[in-house]
């Protein structure tokens, strides 16, 4: 039996007590076949987030509390920024979100209308079993292909396949070879809430994802979860 398991450290929630990361699992999705319908929305949502941060994305508090988290962790957030914070100074600028593919367009929708970090990785045989976690002196990060495999700081958080590092500074960065692609068929998508973004604004962006990838890449949602400092690990079969 193939299974997929999720868990957040410890240590996570001892810096951050109500800290929450949503995570939904996919099986055969159909992510190659671009909608005129999906990139409309993520144009409305790029307005909707115009309307609602009028003045420095670094102090509207959804985004600052980031800006707080990296600083604990010794990461400097004008660096360093959020995916959130980047995602929404790059809409503010203004300027459009590119058409990725619908799994990566549908993880910037969301984000946008829920304003709080959102990603997606294809599941693949060395990624079925991850933690987020801070860092151990073993861990390797590769940026992008052909690039040399970088060490992350000490103390900074990760998610990770064993020493295998997804992504970097929590929701800075994703690993070059965590693309998901129009082949991709079996994904997991993030969903970070820190305060003031509440578990019911998880669930909502979670039931958003939900939505979104049933109506413009098909497939089956296998399950979700949202992980909190009671509840820190989620399995779930693949089979």
């Amino acid at each position: 039996m193939s299974s997929f398991t999720y868990t957040i450290n410890p240590d996570i929630f001892a810096d951050h007590p109500q800290y929450r990361r949503g995570v939904i699992v996919f099986k055969a999705l159909d992510n190659s076949r671009p909608d005129a319908a999906l990139t409309a929305l993520l144009r409305q949502a790029e307005v909707e987030l115009r309307q609602r941060i009028e003045s420095n994305p670094a102090d509207y508090p959804p985004i600052a509390a980031w800006r707080d988290a990296y600083r604990l962790f010794g990461a400097k957030p004008s660096e360093h920024r959020s995916s959130i914070e980047a995602l929404s100074r790059r809409v503010l600028k203004p300027d459009s979100l590119p058409d990725i593919n619908p799994l990566v367009d549908i993880g910037n929708l969301v984000s946008l209308r829920h304003v709080l970090p959102a990603g997606v990785h294809p599941v693949g045989p060395e990624s079925k079993h991850l933690t987020l976690r801070k860092t151990v002196a073993e861990d390797r990060f590769l940026a992008g292909p052909g690039d040399a495999l970088e060490t992350p700081s000490p103390g900074e958080v990760v998610l990770a396949a064993g020493n295998r590092v997804l992504t970097r500074r929590w929701t800075w960065r994703q690993a070059g070879d965590t693309r998901t692609l129009a082949d991709t068929d079996c994904v997991f998508f993030d969903i970070d809430g820190l305060p003031p973004i509440s578990r019911e604004n998880v669930l909502a962006a979670i039931f958003d994802i939900v939505s979104l990838v049933e109506r413009y890449c098909g497939g089956l949602c296998v399950g979700h979860a949202v992980l909190d400092a009671d509840h820190p690990t989620f399995t779930v079969s693949l089979d």
